[in-house]
């Protein structure tokens, strides 16, 4: 009885292991594939959209304006042998996203988040920049990948649809990236390889990656360090030829609740430490006097100092400093296209270590009339060497540097801050700037047309402001048959306008005649402007009352600035009698002479003889979109326009 009670458990026990075999057993040809991420060899990227849901208020009327919240994930991983230093990764928002938070990242441009990414974003690492491999890590995930946490707001994508971006790829130089493909409804995925016709210049022992090119260039260098604060210096050096800054205000974000102890060289727009005294930072510091600090805003906003504090002990006798933010390009004055200062920064836990060093991010520069800059993230470079402080011959280096590329853009929507008008020996009618060249007013509708051209101009209105021309330029359009639409056109609304006036085309050569005018409240100082004029300018002889010459590496530019002692072009001031005649603007001129010996064929009257770019003070000028045409009426009314003109002018000052 016993041994058949021991031979049933016996057979009850194979068939359920039998049973439980089959049942984990997996059919041939049905293996769970691995993961995507195990067959790439190079950079993996992929995208995943988690969850969302609509936001109000409920657009029934236009389900495509209506948004939705939504969360998702952007996942890098580095199977590459070599690590991959300062990752980004573009991602092609395409339905007007507005990203409100992203752990582990930054945007590569410097905007601040949130910030509208609807034409899609480049994301950089932060506080991780770099990508170790798997060789050197052991395979340790968190070391060779990041996961980047993304929430926002998108629009008109609802369930069961699924917003995910048209593209992602990796940006950084020598690698490229396929198409991506979907895995799922919610999954974007591609895996990035090396550029084999890419050439680099970084060997593999290379600590640090090379130092690049840019339009503008800031290195952020320590140069002291203590366990809770540090010393760095700032230093702006401008690259460009056209590049310039008038006034800078340098901005970036503060990322662990550091703040500004003190500066030399340069100081904060607004001295302000209430922050850190109802703070954390208050909390932490409690013997710290905050009076004697400069700024806690999490963004602060850095202003250089004027030319008088140069020589000051406790604020200036930093080399480039203090020169009331002014940068000029490298051809004007090699030693005025660099400005610095120096910063003390006090850290916050649980970063208290003199080794644990790390910049601000989302840089921004801008200047009163000059080019719109954007800015990278901060890339790890080798340490900056300054000469020795006590005039040894050694150098000293700096214990961490970063390099932060800023280049000239062009965005969308944004207006120029400078005009030009055209004019010609043979036409008597000024082509004004465009209705609106530097932007209008919102509320225009009852006031003035913001679409239609704007009128010409009889020569002696171009030295009276726009709001005192309205009677001058209807006598002279009445004159001459010019239609005169009802409203009237809008002003130009810019600061500077520059006139370009051909003066005489001979067989032999040419000549031009430039005037730049200053409408503005404020005066330039080193001014200068630079003319594009394609295939003309190789023609170039001489400027009279500027300083003249074309620019290398730059094609077809004529490049002006004031002679010493003239490179002040004053501001708007009142005329002598207020009361009466309407305000003078500051005015700079001169005469341009061409030969056509080096550019035969050339159609001056037909276009070769105005310019297609005009730049001041490095900000593209908007040009008139019609040239001036032959008049043959021009000599034969003389007498009378002058007439007329002598009343519209009385009229237009009483």
């Amino acid at each position: 009885m016993t041994a058949t009670i021991r031979f049933f458990v016996f057979l009850c026990i194979l068939f359920i292991s039998g049973q439980t075999r089959a049942q984990t057993r997996t059919p041939a040809g049905s293996e769970v594939p691995a993961p995507a991420s195990d067959s790439c060899d190079g950079v993996f990227l992929s995208y995943t959209y988690k969850t969302g849901k609509i936001i109000p208020p409920t657009l029934k009327s236009d389900p495509t304006r209506q948004a939705y919240r939504f969360e998702s994930t952007l996942f890098v991983l580095n199977n590459d042998l070599e690590e991959l230093k300062s990752w980004r990764v573009f991602v092609g928002f395409q339905h007007d996203e507005y990203l409100v938070s992203a752990s582990n990242v930054v945007l590569a441009d410097g905007t601040s988040l949130p910030a509208s990414v609807g034409n899609g974003s480049v994301f950089a690492g932060y506080p991780n920049a770099d990508l170790k491999t798997g060789v050197e890590t052991a395979g340790d995930l968190t070391q060779m990948s990041v996961q980047v946490d993304l929430v926002g707001t998108q629009f008109g994508i609802g369930a069961p649809d699924v917003p995910l971006p048209n593209n992602i790829s990796l940006v950084n130089d020598g690698w490229v990236c396929p198409k991506p493909s979907n895995q799922g409804k919610s999954v974007r995925q591609v895996c990035c390889s090396r550029d084999p016709k890419f050439k680099s210049n970084v060997t593999l022992d290379e600590e640090f990656l090379p130092r690049q090119d840019g339009d503008l260039t800031i290195m952020y260098d320590i140069i002291r360090t203590y366990e809770s604060n540090y010393w760095a210096q700032v230093t702006i050096a401008n690259h460009n030829p056209l590049g310039r800054l008038d006034n800078w205000r340098l901005s970036w974000d503060w990322m662990n609740d550091e703040f500004i102890f003190a500066m030399k060289g340069a100081y904060p727009s607004v001295v302000d430490t209430s922050k850190c005294v109802f703070g954390k930072q208050g909390e932490f510091y409690k013997d710290l006097d905050f009076s004697t600090a400069l700024n806690c805003d999490r963004r602060p906003t850095i202003v250089d100092l004027p030319l008088a504090k140069t020589n000051d002990t406790n604020l200036g006798m930093i080399p480039y400093c203090c020169r009331n933010g002014t940068i000029l390009p490298p051809a004007m004055d090699p030693s005025k296209s660099i400005s610095a200062f120096q910063i003390n920064v006090f850290k916050m836990p649980p970063d208290l270590n003199r080794s644990i060093l790390s910049p601000p991010q989302n840089w921004g520069i801008s200047g009163r009339l000059n080019p719109t800059y954007k800015c990278g993230p901060p890339v790890r470079v080798s340490p900056s060497q300054y000469p020795d402080p006590s005039g040894l011959l050694s150098d000293s280096a700096a214990m961490a540097s970063w390099q932060v590329i800023c280049n000239i853009t062009k965005p969308k929507g944004v207006s120029p801050r400078c005009c030009v008008s055209f004019s010609a020996y043979y036409n008597e009618s000024i082509i004004p700037c465009p209705t609106c060249a530097c932007g209008c007013p919102a509320n225009t509708d009852s006031t003035c047309s913001t679409k239609s051209p704007a009128l010409f101009l009889p020569s002696q209105a171009l030295l009276i402001p726009f709001e005192n021309r309205t009677t001058l330029s209807t006598a002279w359009a009445d004159l001459h048959h010019f239609p005169v639409p009802n409203p009237l056109p809008c002003g130009d609304n810019c600061g500077v306008s520059i006139n370009w006036h051909l003066f005489t085309d001979y067989r032999g050569g040419w000549s031009a005649r430039i005037t730049i005018f200053n409408w503005d409240e404020f005066s330039f100082v080193d001014w200068f402007t630079a003319i594009e004029l394609g295939k003309a300018a190789p023609g170039f002889e001489a400027v009279y009352s500027f300083n003249g010459t074309t620019l290398n590496g730059v094609n077809n530019t004529i490049f002006m600035q004031g002679l010493p002692g003239l490179n002040y072009l004053v501001a708007e001031t009142d005329s002598a009698n207020p009361q009466k005649d309407p305000r003078v603007p500051g005015k700079q001129q001169s005469v341009i002479s061409f030969t056509k010996k080096l550019t035969p064929g050339v159609n001056i009257p037909g276009g070769d003889g105005f310019p297609t770019k005009v730049f001041f003070n490095g900000e593209e000028c908007s040009l008139p979109k019609v040239l001036p045409k032959s008049n043959s009426h021009r000599f034969g009314s003389s007498v009378l326009i002058s007439v007329i003109l002598a009343v519209a002018v009385f009229l237009a000052m009483q």
